[in-house]
């Protein structure tokens, strides 16, 4: 086997290019002239619920990329309306919302879900009816390549695209920044029993394994659970550098904290769904220190979100944009030009679903707030950048950014 290693990302390298994003600083709607037709951009994500910060960044960053389009007349004939629809970060919800969207005949497109295990519900639909989709922050591996992700990937659902990297990436960038960085050497891990918590921490624990750390133990909590005193009792007992979390931050924030009340002096360390002002609300002051990773470069330092994130302020969201806004703004604008080199013509939108399908998996190159993306054969983006960030003062702290490489 080759060796992996973490390899460095300079944020002001990244091409100063925003492609098919327009510039308008109005929130208004633009040009919908009356003998334009509708066309429906669908999003699935948490609107409401404890994940619903992360849920409105993807909902606003996509309705942004919607009217700036519309005020370009970036898809000819046609005026685009967003749909979006609240899977309050549940599977059973989200497949409801899957099926709602699938059976508006105007509707061409989807942006999300948030959640792994809510694409595994809604995706299934989706590819049904033909409906292209573009999560900007699903990280599950088995979505793309099916069961056997690394042995023998197979495409799973030919309508499904992403944004963001994958916990393939995410877990063993972690492992690799804990140990050769951080120098820790000893771990325990909790997982939420979920998609997307179990995955990660297993393909964190297989590098950090693989480079020499040694896993201590293995626990697991439920989703919703608040009160972790025995868990976080016996982690502190057994006196680990740190804790790799697989999960999100409404169980990670008090996690953290009761670990650190009995004693815990490491960090806290997880994936994504911890990255979010709500986690160091959840753990409080004693989480200066903890970890988290996300996909990225950090927004607010790339070259090419600089318009993004200036635009956004002047649309007068109410909400951040959060960890996935600028991933769901990309997202969009690559649906968007699908649609724009896809419906000009005689013939309905739901008659179109396949050849925007078909557009989506010719994107090459694009050049988006968060990086270039091309979708590999699977659905994926080529763009596997991640950084590492740590609560310094009662904020995340950008620390480091890179990509993992695997043999």
């Amino acid at each position: 086997m080759r060796r992996r290693r973490l390899v460095p990302v300079v944020a002001a390298t990244v091409a100063l290019v925003l492609a098919a994003a327009g510039c308008s600083r109005s929130s208004g709607g633009g040009s919908s002239g009356s003998a334009n037709k509708t066309v429906k951009l669908g999003v699935i994500a948490p609107l409401t619920g404890p994940l619903a910060a992360v849920g409105l960044g993807i909902k606003n960053g996509a309705d942004l990329a919607v009217k700036q389009a519309n005020q370009k007349g970036t898809v000819k004939g046609y005026t685009i309306v967003l749909d979006a629809q609240d899977d309050t970060a549940t599977a059973a919800t989200g497949a409801n919302a899957a099926n709602k969207l699938a059976s508006d005949p105007l509707v061409a497109g989807i942006v999300g879900p948030l959640n792994s295990s809510v694409a595994q519900q809604a995706a299934p639909v989706l590819a049904q009816n033909s409906l292209g989709e573009i999560s900007p922050s699903n990280t599950n591996p088995t979505l793309t390549r099916g069961k056997d992700p690394a042995r023998n990937p197979r495409r799973v659902w030919p309508t499904y695209f992403r944004v963001c990297t994958t916990d393939s990436v995410q877990g063993p960038f972690a492992a690799g920044y804990a140990y050769k960085q951080a120098g820790y050497k000893k771990v325990i891990t909790v997982n939420d029993k979920k998609t997307y918590g179990q995955g990660l921490v297993q393909t964190f624990e297989a590098e950090f394994a693989r480079l020499g750390g040694r896993v201590a133990g293995h626990k697991t909590i439920n989703p919703g659970d608040r009160d972790f005193g025995q868990i976080a009792g016996e982690i502190a007992a057994a006196k680990p550098d740190f804790v790799y979390y697989g999960g999100e931050y409404p169980e990670a924030g008090p996690l953290s904290s009761q670990l650190h009340d009995r004693g815990f002096t490491g960090p806290l360390f997880g994936g994504d769904g911890l990255y979010d002002p709500n986690y160091i609300k959840g753990a409080g002051a004693k989480s200066n220190g903890d970890l988290a990773t996300s996909v990225g470069a950090p927004t607010t330092k790339l070259a090419t979100a600089k318009q993004f994130v200036t635009d956004y302020a002047a649309a007068g969201y109410k909400e951040s944009f959060s960890a996935y806004g600028a991933f769901a703004y990309d997202a969009a604008n690559i649906m968007i030009q699908a649609l724009a080199r896809t419906l000009p013509g005689d013939g309905s939108v739901k008659d179109a679903r396949q050849r925007i399908v078909e557009a989506l998996g010719q994107t090459r190159d694009y050049h988006g707030v968060t990086g270039t993306h091309t979708f590999d054969q699977y659905g994926d983006t080529t763009n596997k950048v991640l950084t590492v960030y740590k609560v310094a003062g009662g904020s995340w702290t950008d620390v480091f950014s890179g990509t993992f490489q695997g043999g």
